[in-house]
């Protein structure tokens, strides 16, 4: 079960990391939204509405949580460079999944995470080695350098992609 639910393992940072360890998380994101384009690219509904694994989300669910999660990173991100040490805003990540809005089809949030990784690419390649060490407040994980969230959502892209391409490997889809 383990595998199936972190394909690509835990996400685990032991930063300060180098230039080019931030360029791999950072070409992790910025890569994502064609990468997840094609990952579900010619499946059939019955295909979208298939858990990863048993008690996971759907694909489409994956896809919309992608969405919630890189749209809540995004201001995380504009908050961490405006403000002086932000205390963000935690969100139930299961009970997002399960609402009336996640029953779209998937390419409404293909869609918006095209445009919404377009403008957080734009920040993230203006950001200086100062911006990256800027920190924000998660109420229950403590203070962490934006450096550490470039990483997380670099690991976040790969490991719900690796959701979705692992589960067409098995199923030979």
């Amino acid at each position: 079960m383990e595998a199936l639910q972190y394909p690509i393992g835990r996400f685990d940072w032991k930063g300060p990391t180098s230039a080019a360890t931030r360029r791999t998380a950072i070409g992790a994101i910025e890569t994502l939204p064609p990468r997840l384009e094609a990952a579900v690219r010619g499946l059939d509904d019955a295909q979208r509405a298939t858990p990863y694994r048993p008690g996971g989300w759907t694909v489409t669910q994956v896809v919309h949580h992608i969405a919630d999660s890189h749209l809540n990173a995004y201001t995380r991100f504009k908050l961490g460079l405006t403000e002086e040490r932000p205390t963000i805003k935690p969100y139930n990540e299961k009970q997002w999944a399960t609402l009336p809005d996640t029953s779209l089809p998937a390419e409404v949030s293909l869609r918006l995470i095209e445009a919404l990784h377009a403008r957080w690419m734009a920040l993230l390649d203006s950001m200086s080695e100062a911006d990256f060490g800027r920190q924000i407040v998660h109420p229950e994980n403590g203070a962490h350098p934006l450096d550490r969230f470039v990483h997380l959502y670099g690991w976040h892209s790969n490991h719900h992609l690796a959701h979705i391409t692992s589960l067409r490997a098995r199923e030979n889809w």
